[in-house]
C-alpha cells in the first residue's frame, strides 16, 4: 500500500508527465506550421513516450492501492523563434522532470518506501537518455547553425526516429 503522501506525490508527477506529452504535442504542430516534418515526427514520439511515462505512474498508483487523481493539463506555449528555441525549452523542461523523479525518489527514501524507490529507478535511467537525446539535438543545430540546408539534413535524420516502447513497459 503507498502511502498518502507518496500517492499525492505520484498523482503529480502523473500529470506532470501529461503535460509533458501535451507540450511536446504543441512542439509538434509548430514544427508542423513551418514546415519542418522531420522535428515534429520527433515531438510527436516524445509525447508518446510522456504519455506511456504517465500511464507506467497511472498503473502503478493502481496497484498500490492508491486513488488516482488527474489534474487539469495547463495549455502549453504554441509559438517559439526557431528549432533551437524549442529544444533548449525541452532541455530545461526535461531538466525540471529530471528534478521532479529526484525528489520522488527523496520522499520514497524518506518515507522508507522501497517498492516506489525501485520503480522510479527505471525513470533515472529514462531521463539520463531523455536529457541526452535532446542535447545531441541541440548540439546538432549548433554545428548546423552557420550551414546552408542544415536545419533540413537535421529535420531528414529527426524523421527516422520511430515509437518504439520498452519492454518493461506497463502501460
Amino acid at each position: 500500500m503507498v502511502t498518502k503522501n507518496m500517492e499525492m506525490a505520484i498523482n503529480q508527477q502523473l500529470n506532470d508527465e501529461f503535460f509533458s506529452s501535451y507540450l511536446y504535442l504543441s512542439m509538434a504542430a509548430y514544427f508542423e506550421s513551418v514546415g519542418l516534418m522531420g522535428f515534429a515526427n520527433w515531438m510527436h514520439i516524445q509525447a508518446k513516450e510522456e504519455n506511456m511515462h504517465a500511464m507506467k505512474f497511472y498503473k502503478y498508483i493502481s496497484e498500490r492501492g492508491g486513488r488516482i487523481k488527474l489534474h487539469q493539463i495547463e495549455a502549453p506555449k504554441t509559438d517559439w523563434e526557431s528549432p533551437a528555441d524549442v529544444f533548449n525549452e525541452v532541455i530545461e523542461h526535461e531538466k525540471k522532470i529530471t528534478k521532479s523523479i529526484n525528489e520522488l525518489i527523496n520522499l520514497a527514501l524518506d518515507e522508507k518506501d522501497h517498492a516506489t524507490n525501485i520503480f522510479l529507478q527505471w525513470f533515472i535511467t529514462e531521463q539520463i537518455e531523455e536529457e541526452a537525446n535532446v542535447n545531441d539535438v541541440i548540439n546538432q543545430l549548433k554545428l548546423m547553425a552557420n550551414a546552408p540546408g542544415g536545419l533540413f539534413i537535421i529535420d531528414r535524420e529527426l524523421a527516422q526516429r520511430v515509437f518504439v516502447p520498452p519492454v518493461d513497459a506497463k502501460a
